[in-house]
């Protein structure tokens, strides 16, 4: 039996009817850039994650980078960040000119470890940016405390997180600003590329309305060189109809989960955990294994696709060797990466399925 890592061809026939009829609309009223759907679409978001505004943008990265930019982030500041991350969080601290500080996670959630915020402070800190990893929020209350104590702005990277909950409140909802990706494969995927900044701070909101036009609030007429960060029509209108079953797709995440964790929980693997307080959505099923590379190689082998979030962590990255990271800086951060693996994750994912992966995987931990 294939199993594919993600499934959109599978998510998207459910809906068909309802992604023509946004793409006969724009087409027929040719708003492609901004205009009503979008509109509809920020309206509905905020409302969803229970803050005031959603300014919607062409991507994830953009959110993170105009959010600094409006929060006066420049060169000679410091982002705290955690490495076990996709490179687009630090990329939005270095696009504004400033330095992204690593500190590790804790190895039970892979979230930034509230134990190291402190420490990591200077004189030219400004923000601290942790990530709601794998579809569950980090651990918010110590961090805005610790963030409140220190002056220090917090920006929720909940770019895998649409619809996770933390006692009870939304991603996107803790901090300054929350920023989403609606890459396709996320829990709320566009069909391209997407994105959003939430925040319940007016001038906030207007700042990251003037960047992503060109600085722009009237046609030709610009208070500040800005940037071109808009959302089309389309994914808008796309990202309406998608909201609609964002809660159902999430439900059949925790489903999948369930399953997984009950087939593989007497396996020699380590399996996700759940914080206290959280309603995760599994963006991704990683587990961890001391074998992890015979594994996956069984897994492929057998047809199943299976992914690497992450495999080398920020600080090792060629791209920040300026920073001088080295090995054994981040020691939980570098275990993981030697250790995890993503099992297919997706709304629909059959319980036959996860049983086929639990055989696969049962029959490669023997043979280890």
């Amino acid at each position: 039996m294939k199993v594919p890592f993600v499934d959109l061809h599978s998510l998207h026939s459910g809906i068909e009817d309802e992604l023509r009829s946004v793409f006969e609309r724009v087409l027929r009223d040719s708003t492609f850039v901004l205009g009503p759907e979008v509109v509809r679409f920020e309206q509905e978001f905020a409302a969803y994650t229970g803050t005031t505004h959603c300014i919607a943008l062409n991507s994830g990265t953009a959110a993170l980078q105009l959010v600094l930019a409006s929060l006066g982030v420049g060169p000679g500041d410091e982002v705290i960040t955690v490495a076990h991350t996709f490179i687009a969080t630090a990329e939005a601290i270095t696009a504004v000119g400033a330095t992204p500080v690593f500190i590790d996670i804790d190895p039970v959630y892979y979230t930034m470890d509230p134990d190291l915020i402190e420490a990591a402070i200077t004189p030219r800190t400004r923000a601290i940016i942790p990530v709601d990893l794998y579809g569950q929020v980090a651990a918010m209350s110590q961090i805005i405390a610790i963030a409140d104590r220190h002056g220090l702005a917090v920006v929720e990277d909940a770019c895998q997180a649409h619809g996770a909950e933390y006692n009870g409140q939304k991603a996107g909802s803790f901090g300054v600003a929350g920023c989403f990706s609606f890459y396709p494969g996320k829990n709320l995927g566009a069909c391209g590329e997407g994105g959003a900044v939430t925040t319940n701070d007016d001038a906030l909101a207007r700042k990251i309305r003037l960047w992503r036009d060109h600085g722009s609030s009237k046609r030709y007429e610009h208070i500040f060189p800005g940037l071109n960060m808009r959302m089309d029509g389309l994914q808008g209108g796309f990202l309406s109809v998608k909201l609609k079953h964002l809660d159902r797709w999430n439900d059949q995440r925790r489903e999948a989960a369930a399953t997984y964790t009950h087939a593989l929980k007497d396996l020699d693997v380590t399996l996700p955990s759940e914080r206290s307080g959280a309603h995760h959505v599994y963006h991704l099923y990683v587990i961890q294994s001391d074998n992890r590379d015979l594994l996956r190689q069984q897994l492929t082998d057998a047809g199943i696709e299976t992914g690497l979030h992450y495999p080398t962590p920020l600080h090792l990255q060629e791209a920040y060797r300026s920073l001088g990271y080295s090995l054994g800086d981040l020691p939980i951060t570098e275990r993981l990466k030697d250790r995890i693996i993503s099992l297919p994750m997706y709304p629909g994912l059959r319980t036959e399925a996860i049983s086929h992966i639990a055989l696969e995987l049962m029959e490669s931990c023997h043979a280890c």
